[in-house]
């Protein structure tokens, strides 16, 4: 998910509009063209006359994330040009030019990465518990499927082992051709993919294989619910080391806060190290600010919010994949100050 642009205020002729077009296209109008050789099909553009999955009629030419998570709102980007048009096996999957942000990646009709702003989203969600445990090791990340949580990972001389489970090859292929400053992360000798479900993927890891797991997943509908639920937690911590570390993609605190209390609640359940909530601002995502659940495993203790290793400062992470363009470690300390109103709930109950 990500989003900017606009905002477009929809009057109810106009939601009908805006419904019937984010309505999934039959299967023969999903993909103009011939097959490539890398399995990807080659993309319609606008102009074939074939409105986009998510592409506006209400504001034509322009792109409308329009979800029941934000309900009374519309976050738009205009689009240049369709680059891409799918379906796989679990959603609809689509890329496109936009007029301000680069390239976007659209799951099911919500912004999931732009190439100006997904660096704010993959470095934190990557350094936030990387950079709280010292020396990792071994790291297992669950969706990410674009490769940028990959390349972040892949900065820690340390790590000597890097799993990937993404459930939804065409994301992964779609992420190879039209974001390869993203899918660079695959190219590390380290890495291994799993084409499937994280769920079950994670059910025949040995316990205490890995000290981090990262979920880099879409919202909790369709495919992703499970990996917001009590029973994937209590799986996670158990191949998780002693002191081992967990971060997952925790929704915002502007439109999210009964789902977050939630995740709080089955991740206190769980985890007996520590638990607690961090933000970032990402412009193209619902508010503009997304959060990460981080928790501990009870062993060596683990202060998430004063960092033990710095990449940022990190002169061979810099020279082999460039420097970082937002984390850095007042960032990371500064990520945990939370606003009073998502205090008074999310402070109370982290420890």
């Amino acid at each position: 998910m990500e989003l900017e642009g606009g905002m477009a205020a929809v009057g109810e002729e106009e939601e009908e509009e805006a419904a019937a077009a984010k309505k999934r296209a039959r299967p023969s109008e999903e993909v103009d063209g011939e097959c490539q050789s890398d399995g990807v099909p080659e993309a319609p553009s606008a102009e074939h006359g074939k409105p986009a999955d998510g592409v506006s009629s209400v504001i034509p030419g322009w792109f409308s994330e329009i979800s029941p998570l934000w309900p009374g709102e519309a976050h738009s980007l205009k689009v240049e040009k369709v680059l891409f048009q799918g379906k796989s096996d679990y959603q609809n999957v689509m890329v496109f030019q936009s007029s301000t942000y680069g390239r976007v990646l659209v799951l099911d009709g919500v912004i999931q990465v732009t190439e100006r702003d997904e660096c704010a989203y993959q470095e934190m969600i990557t350094h936030l518990p990387l950079c709280s445990i010292p020396n990792p090791k071994k790291v297992l990340v669950i969706g990410g499927g674009d490769g940028g949580v990959l390349r972040e990972v892949s900065r820690y001389s340390s790590v000597e082992q890097i799993d990937i489970c993404e459930i939804d090859k065409m994301v992964v292929d779609v992420s190879k051709q039209f974001f390869p400053h993203l899918a660079v992360g695959y190219e590390d000798p380290r890495v291994t993919l799993h084409i499937g479900d994280g769920v079950a993927f994670i059910k025949g890891v040995p316990e205490g294989t890995y000290d981090a797991v990262i979920v880099d997943s879409s919202d909790p509908i369709g495919p992703a619910q499970e990996l917001f639920e009590k029973p994937f937690f209590e799986s996670i911590a158990k191949v998780l080391r002693p002191g081992g570390v967990l971060c997952t993609q925790a929704e915002s605190i502007w439109l999210h806060m009964q789902l977050i209390e939630g995740i709080l609640s089955a991740c206190r359940q769980v985890f007996k190290g520590s638990v607690n909530y961090a933000w970032t601002t990402v412009p193209t995502y619902p508010s503009g600010v997304i959060g990460f659940m981080l928790c501990s495993t009870e062993g060596p203790p683990v202060d998430f919010q004063h960092p033990v290793n710095h990449i940022d400062e990190d002169e061979v992470s810099k020279k082999s994949k460039g420097p970082l363009k937002f984390y850095n470690s007042e960032i990371h300390s500064a990520a945990f100050c939370l606003p009073s109103f998502a205090k008074r709930i999310i402070g109370s109950e982290a420890h």
